[in-house]
């Protein structure tokens, strides 16, 4: 096998459809066509948190206008517009005071991103938060029970540097809401990191519904050589793909829809859909939009 182009033979061959980065967790999330990836996965992901006055991480769970805060990386600046809110620009490589801050049960050191940004955040949601950034000296490991020993780090992600999520999966789902009358949604309700897809529109030898769910290791031929991804663990849902990201209001028919076919056995029939996912190889390597995919069937 060529590891450039990585090519080989496979049981599934698919294409990396889509690359979102979500610079600021549970705002609204940038698509974008290449993104460099790092050990803790894409460059600049849930690098900033929002937290409360006790510096818990909130999210779109108790704080749905989340949604509606868009991020762009511009230049040397992160730029963060909302509706009725005049732009705040964060600099990238600026930090003010640090601090210690929580994210689910783990405690890492962090920076505070100073008076602007929080008053900016606190005007728009409507409680008193401030803005944070990951310390990049912290190392945060996923946890071990799902990733074989192996050390996975993340910044402020829920517990893994990447999720996977498959076009076909999204489309089932879809189906399954047109059929009882509901409108489709998209990706983004879902928050996934890569989308995987079939670039011919076919599923010879491609993905389908929930192959994500199966797969044991993804190999993705870069100009830089191979990555290898692993994906370890079956991503829980929350409320969250119940927000519609254009006006953060919720309704139950996503999660409901879900409730009658992905409750999971590994989860403890919680419900599931797309995969955590670990960096094997290739750290440091650029991602694109439209690099080829092979990986095998997972047998337990």
């Amino acid at each position: 096998m060529s590891e450039i182009s990585g090519v080989e033979a496979a049981d599934v061959k698919a294409a990396i459809t889509g690359l979102w980065v979500y610079p600021v967790k549970s705002c609204a999330g940038v698509p974008v066509q290449e993104a460099l990836l790092l050990a803790t996965g894409l460059a600049f992901d849930r690098a900033w948190m929002v937290v409360d006055v006790y510096g818990v991480f909130v999210t779109q769970r108790a704080l749905p206008r989340m949604a509606l805060i868009r991020p762009q990386l511009k230049g040397r600046d992160m730029v963060l517009r909302a509706p009725g809110m005049l732009a705040l620009h964060i600099a990238l490589d600026q930090v003010e005071e640090p601090v210690r801050v929580r994210v689910w049960d783990d405690e890492v050191k962090a920076y505070d991103m100073g008076p602007v940004a929080a008053q900016w955040f606190s005007d728009f949601l409507g409680a008193k938060v401030r803005l944070v950034r990951f310390d990049p000296v912290e190392k945060r490991v996923s946890s071990p029970q799902w990733t074989e020993g192996v050390e996975a780090l993340n910044q402020f992600s829920d517990g893994y540097p990447l999720l996977l999520l498959g076009e076909a999966s999204l489309a089932a789902l879809n189906e399954k809401l047109r059929a009882r009358g509901a409108a489709a949604v998209g990706m983004e309700r879902f928050r996934p990191n890569i989308v995987l897809g079939n670039p011919d529109g076919g599923t010879a030898d491609g993905l389908l519904a929930h192959d994500e769910d199966r797969l044991d290791e993804l190999r993705i031929g870069t100009g830089q050589g191979l990555v290898r991804l692993k994906p370890v663990k079956p991503c829980a849902r929350c409320p969250i793909p119940n927000i519609d990201p254009a006006t953060a209001i919720s309704s139950p028919q996503v999660n409901d829809m879900l409730q009658t076919y992905r409750q999971d056995p590994r989860l403890q029939g919680a419900l599931s859909f797309g995969m955590n996912a670990i960096v094997l190889q290739g750290s440091d390597h650029l991602l694109k939009v439209g690099q080829s995919i092979t990986a095998n069937y997972r047998f337990a």
